[in-house]
This record gives C-alpha cells, sequence and structure tokens, in this order.
C-alpha cells in the first residue's frame, strides 16, 4: 500500500511540474473617472477571483485604488485579463515575471497613447 502512495505522489507531482502555467497583463478600471490599473500577475484567474471577493465585501483589492474606491465604491470598478502569456518549460520563474513586467509596461504605454489615465 505505501508504494503504491509513493507511485501516486510521484504521478501528482510530474503532472504538477508539467501542468501550463498561464499568467497574464491585469487591468482594473474606474467607470467613473476612466482611470486604469495595468499590473503583471503571475495567476490572472486568480486576480480576478481576489477582484470579486474585495468587490463583494467591499475592501479595496489594491492600495492605490483606495480613495476612488472609498469615494464611487467598489460597484465601479471592473477587472479585465488584457493579454495572457504562457510559461516557458525551461523559464525560471524570475525570468517569468520579468516578462510579464515587461508586457505591462508595453500596455500602460499603449493605454496612455490612447489618453487613458493610468494609477
Amino acid at each position: 500500500m505505501t508504494m503504491a502512495r509513493t507511485e501516486r505522489e510521484r504521478a501528482l507531482l510530474a503532472a504538477y511540474k508539467t501542468r501550463k502555467v498561464v499568467g497574464g497583463v491585469c487591468a482594473i478600471r474606474s467607470t467613473q473617472t476612466g482611470r486604469t490599473l495595468v499590473y503583471a500577475a503571475p495567476n490572472p484567474e486568480g486576480q480576478r477571483n481576489r477582484f470579486r471577493f474585495s468587490v463583494s465585501t467591499n475592501t479595496c483589492v489594491q492600495a492605490v485604488l483606495a480613495a476612488d474606491w472609498r469615494r464611487y465604491g467598489p460597484e465601479s470598478f471592473t477587472f479585465q485579463v488584457l493579454e495572457e502569456l504562457e510559461r516557458e518549460p525551461e523559464q525560471t520563474e524570475a525570468a517569468f515575471r520579468a516578462d510579464l513586467e515587461a508586457l505591462a509596461e508595453i500596455w500602460r504605454e499603449k493605454l496612455a497613447e490612447t489618453g487613458t489615465p493610468l494609477y
């Protein structure tokens, strides 16, 4: 029985190590001011869930949004994943995060060029 458990644990570990990891660039936008917070996220779905939870509990998800959050309320914010990026199997966590940050900066520049105010 112990051997089967060990084999199962090995299989689970192997599956975990070979899973597809997708990060992304997320945006939280105030519908009242049009200001947008753009940030890199190694787990965009986790960020979406965190945003939903903070809206449901009226707790601000990002400190930079706090003043507008208090003024306009959580229902005046939207969440969007702007772009996703798949982590390469040989890529380190640090390199993956650096790529996500670079992608977020590109999005900030794109939005600034269109006149979108940023946080």
